[in-house]
């Protein structure tokens, strides 16, 4: 097997810039224009053919040199609305914004990947599609990319997110189940006022809305037993006196399951649980539910080929097998109901969670995702 930890290592120079070119001007989903035409350079720079979708999305082919199977590598691009405060030298330049989730040590690391892959295309068969995403933030730029035309002809699809949870040097994989679907819910209940002191002649909305929250956040565990599942709500407001009844209330929240089963039956649940609330308080509801991503379950074949890619690449030490899903979601998902693949993490080095303003992955992360991307992407083309 190639040795690409080795060869990534003698580019880590240039990683390294990259990633820091991309962690100082970071851009908001469907703003990365700078960062797309960024992208598009590089890979111009390496003789790999790009195009746009979405505007921003940037969509790199190389072509080896054999006949062969199609692969795609995914990078999302997008940052968040946050004020950094990492002290980096390098920090954001862009008031507002920064990459607080490592698509910066994404980006870099996908085409660290193709310039390993790039080096040895001549003897490498098939073909390989680097796909840097859009808008994976906000409300999703996979399945657009997907509808767009990004997935013709591809076999198998590869992604990755750096981890906190796992030490700088390794890498986890997951079978199945890896992260959660999100919907997210808004729901006005409408009752009817009255004077505080005569509640029996009126609806009290928020009354009903507040038990509603009791009932909706108990879901999980009544409803799907066994499996990990979340329903939160963020908000809940009603309202304008302390001695009369609201006529209306608003809350709002998320719902987060483990697979499709798992999703339809606390989302039928969690209706019967809406209308029985609004029966007992003799108030009514308007729903709106809005499906969101529908997790990431990873193909068991594909994340064994990877999980061996890794352990050849790495030392069986350096590979660990993740026993738990995260709750959290990630539209490459996506990518997974349309083609076979995996998601796998790429440790992080840095002990602050995904999302805070200080969180700084290890500069070390872009240069070890550059080497498992190449390594797994050659296993897949050559099995």
């Amino acid at each position: 097997m190639t040795d690409y930890l080795s060869e990534a290592n003698q580019i880590a120079a240039e990683l390294t810039a990259l990633r820091r070119e991309f962690h100082r001007r970071p851009e908001l989903g469907n703003r990365e224009f700078q960062t797309a035409a960024r992208i598009e350079d590089d890979l111009r720079g390496l003789n790999i053919p790009t195009r746009r979708l979405l505007d921003t999305a940037v969509v790199g082919v190389l072509e080896g040199g054999l006949p062969g199977k199609t692969v795609a590598l995914r990078a999302d691009m997008d940052a968040l609305p946050l004020t950094e405060a990492t002290g980096a030298d390098f920090a954001s330049q862009n008031p507002g914004v920064m990459h607080a989730c490592g698509h910066d040590v994404h980006m870099a690391a996908a085409l660290g990947a193709a310039r390993l892959l790039a080096a040895r295309r001549d003897s490498l068969p098939g073909k390989v599609i680097f796909l840097f995403q859009p808008d994976e933030e906000g409300r999703g730029g996979a399945q657009r990319m997907i509808e767009a035309g990004a997935l013709e002809g591809v076999d198998a699809v590869f992604g990755a997110h750096v981890s906190p949870e796992l030490p700088l040097g390794t890498v986890g994989v997951r079978y199945g189940k890896f992260y959660a679907a999100s919907d997210t819910f808004r729901i006005v209940v409408r009752g009817k006022s009255a004077h505080g002191a005569e509640r029996e002649k009126g609806v009290d909305a928020l009354g009903a809305a507040a038990d509603l929250v009791g009932r909706l956040i108990a879901l999980p565990k009544a409803a799907i037993p066994g499996e990990r599942a979340v329903v939160s709500v963020g908000m809940l407001r009603g309202g304008t006196a302390e001695n009369a009844l609201a006529d209306r209330a608003e809350l709002a929240g998320i719902m987060r399951t483990l697979g499709p089963q798992a999703r339809a039956e606390l989302k039928r649940r969690f209706r019967e649980t809406l209308d029985a609330a609004m029966a007992d308080w003799s108030a009514t509801a308007e729903v709106e539910l809005r499906e969101s991503y529908p997790g990431v379950v990873n193909d068991d074949a594909m994340t064994a080929l990877a999980e061996r890619a890794a352990r050849d690449l790495l030392g069986a030490a350096r590979v660990r097998v993740i026993e738990w899903p995260t709750m959290t979601t990630e539209d490459f998902g996506y990518f997974l109901m349309a083609r076979p693949g995996t998601f796998y993490h790429i440790g992080a080095g840095c002990a602050l969670p995904l999302h805070n303003m200080a969180f700084l992955p290890d500069e070390r992360a872009a240069i070890v995702g550059a080497a498992t991307h190449a390594a797994v992407i050659e296993a897949f083309l050559r099995t």
